[in-house]
């Protein structure tokens, strides 16, 4: 009898994963769909990288463009406006902004605003 096991009835060898085959063994994923994950999973998870994600959609690109999310302590997001009258039009506006903020993230976490003079341009 040979060392071989020809015409047994053994396992069949594993086929190696080829292009549209996972790995896993399941089915090929679409690109969007592990992309969507991906960045999901990596997406900043404090409450400030949430806001800065979320700022041109929440405010316009107007104002995104002379004010900025740079800190936040105890719920309060300071903005760091290009000038005075830019901090104070935003203050005025806070409410307003607040609620666009909030309805963004999904939850109240925003308790309030806080607008200072920052100078520097985007």
């Amino acid at each position: 009898m040979s060392a071989g096991r020809e015409g047994s009835g053994g396992a069949k060898p594993r086929e190696p994963a080829g292009r549209g085959r996972s790995p896993r063994g399941g089915s090929p994923r679409r690109i969007g769909a592990a992309v969507g994950d991906l960045v999901s999973e990596s997406e900043p998870q404090t409450l400030l990288a949430r806001v800065q994600t979320r700022w041109a959609s929440a405010c316009g690109a107007g104002i995104a463009e002379r004010a900025r999310p740079v800190a936040e302590r105890d719920g309060t997001v300071t903005i760091a406006c290009v000038s005075a009258t830019w901090a104070q039009e935003l203050d005025l506006m806070q409410l307003e902004l607040l609620r666009r903020l909030n309805e963004q993230l999904e939850s109240a976490s925003i308790e309030g605003l806080r607008f200072v003079v920052d100078g520097e341009p985007r």
